[in-house]
């Protein structure tokens, strides 16, 4: 007799399993192999993949309460999204139109726009109100196709604006069908407050904000899921240079938070040497990363996150070296940085199709950079991100028989359906 079980998604022209021989982030020659399974089938139960394999193979072996007819159209994994910050209030539409005059952004944020805009529509909002339109953000998101997020504060830059933030992440997590993963990003920016006294403020940030933010964690649904939690900084000329953000992340370690880090985005300050030394899970953007860094990270566990969306909104021709950093053995994944100025863009879909032409990656490696490599930049590679047994079962059925529309479309909804934990969303 065939083994009962939940759901059996089968006849797909293409399953991509994204699947890694080790059970880590997929990196080299290995990053181009999608783990295609033509003719493929999925068995779900419990909200979990038990198997994966051919059709003609699977069909017999199970008795689903659940069929679905996958025929024509390609199954990839849910895409993972590791560096957001879709929690904020008001919007920089008028800041938009002036880079498209000429300003940059680092001059907009020194003129009190850019992040501190944000952060005074946010300290005014209330919890309902972020509440509300980060819903609408998560709905586009789960529209294109991603499962899991990663959503950090730092637009609140006081205790109680930042606790704010987290506790609206808390609220949607539990409200919405994607997962989410906290990040503690209080040193995102100097406050106006403290103008001039960015040493001052990280004085703050170390010893008054983490403490609060890691009772907050302990106390929270996300502790007791053993989801990660996670300390930021923007390690950036401008921002916090090398020093300053070594106390936030080594702050944040003693407290139990994991380590990620904006570097190398406007100009290296030797941002990577310091997070790696520190075991940093992701290093984001590294744009000007040098060649020596780039082979330091490539030769760690730590994650080269690449945000080719700020890039391509800022209408700049240069962005980060994928190239390089793959063919060096790094461990690449791709996020939107949704965020209200430099990446106002949900969507990995358009993500994926940006790296495929500006930085030559193939569709293949993509896809995993998506999905498998991007819940090992937030810490849960053994969860999701992959179509392997003992996976959370986040699947997308796409409108194409082949994976690689994904990436040569461009401004198309491709997914046709989407399971979530095992459920038809």
């Amino acid at each position: 007799m065939p083994d009962t079980i939940d759901m059996l998604v089968h006849s797909a022209a293409q399953v991509c399993t994204v699947s890694s021989e080790d059970g880590g982030p997929k990196r080299g020659e290995s990053l181009a192999d999608a783990g295609l399974i033509p003719y493929g089938a999925v068995a779900i139960h419990g909200g979990r993949i038990i198997d994966v394999g051919p059709s003609d193979v699977m069909r017999p072996a199970y008795q689903a309460e659940t069929e679905v007819d996958a025929s024509g159209r390609a199954v990839v994994p849910g895409f993972v999204d590791p560096h957001t910050h879709l929690v904020y209030a008001g919007d920089r539409a008028a800041e938009f139109e002036m880079r498209i005059g000429g300003a940059t952004y680092m001059e907009i944020m020194a003129a009190g726009g850019g992040i501190n805009s944000t952060v005074r529509a946010t300290r005014a909002a209330s919890l309902d109100e972020l509440i509300e339109s980060g819903l609408s953000r998560l709905n586009q998101m789960l529209a294109l196709g991603t499962t899991t997020a990663e959503v950090k504060t730092g637009y609140g830059l006081d205790l109680q604006s930042e606790l704010k933030l987290l506790e609206a992440i808390a609220v949607l997590d539990t409200l919405h069908p994607i997962d989410l993963v906290p990040t503690f990003l209080g040193a995102h920016a100097v406050p106006p407050e403290f103008h001039g006294r960015a040493g001052e403020y990280i004085d703050l940030v170390v010893r008054e904000m983490i403490p609060a933010v890691a009772m907050w964690y302990r106390g929270s649904h996300f502790a007791q899921q053993d989801t990660p939690f996670f300390i930021d900084v923007f390690c950036e000329d401008g921002v916090f240079d090398s020093a300053q953000s070594r106390r936030v992340l080594e702050a944040g370690l003693s407290h139990g938070m994991r380590v990620k880090a904006h570097v190398d985005e406007f100009k290296t300050l030797g941002g990577v040497s310091m997070a790696l030394a520190l075991d940093a899970t992701s290093l984001d953007h590294l744009d000007v990363t040098p060649h020596e860094e780039i082979q330091a990270l490539s030769g760690s566990d730590t994650v080269a996150v690449l945000l080719p969306a700020v890039n391509f909104n800022l209408g700049s021709a240069h962005f980060a070296n994928a190239r390089a950093l793959v063919d060096a053995g790094a461990a690449v994944a791709l996020a939107t940085d949704l965020n209200p100025g430099s990446a106002p863009c949900p969507s990995m879909p358009l993500v994926m199709g940006i790296a495929t032409r500006y930085q030559r990656l193939t569709p293949a490696e993509a896809l995993a950079a998506s999905t498998l490599n991007a819940a090992h930049a937030i810490g849960l590679g053994h969860v999701t991100g992959s179509i392997e047994p003992g996976k959370r079962a986040d699947l997308l059925i796409l409108s194409r028989p082949d994976y690689r529309h994904l990436s040569y479309e461009l401004g198309s909804i491709l997914i046709e359906a989407m399971i979530k934990s095992g459920e038809i969303v």
